[in-house]
């Protein structure tokens, strides 16, 4: 049987786009808000699509983190002191979506579920989100 399901998760951290001009190019944080669509295959002994608390816990890990450009001179001075989540860009919401379903995707292959991430929106604030489909 196939399912649709949908999960909605907070996360607090910080981030800052170091090729962008205002004021987002310094460091600052967000109450993000991701909201995921996953559909697939039901497990048939669980009847189970994907645990809700997997999905969680896959977009915890950003929570009361900094999120940087791997390439951005902020990252060695901040290890120093705490670790740093690093991207292949700046850490947007449009690059969040992606990193967040590649690794919600891989986790779920991982356990040998049959599913993907329909739609995924990560809120960088009350009004603004970014969207990918599948």
């Amino acid at each position: 049987m196939n399912s649709r399901i949908y999960k909605q998760v907070h996360f607090d951290a910080s981030h800052r786009l170091m090729h962008y001009r205002g004021k987002c190019a310094h460091l600052h944080g967000h109450r993000w808000k991701v909201e995921v669509w996953i559909a697939g295959e039901v497990d048939g002994v669980t009847g189970i699509l994907v645990d809700y608390n997997t999905i969680r816990s896959i977009i915890e890990r950003f929570d009361h983190q900094i999120i940087l450009n791997r390439d951005d001179p902020m990252v060695a001075c901040i290890e120093q002191f705490q670790p740093v989540i690093t991207t292949p860009g700046d850490p947007t919401s449009e690059l969040l979506a992606v990193i967040i379903r590649d690794e919600m995707e891989a986790e779920c292959r991982a356990a040998g579920i049959v599913a993907r991430v329909e739609r995924i929106r990560v809120w960088e604030s009350e009004t603004c989100f970014a969207e990918i489909g599948s």
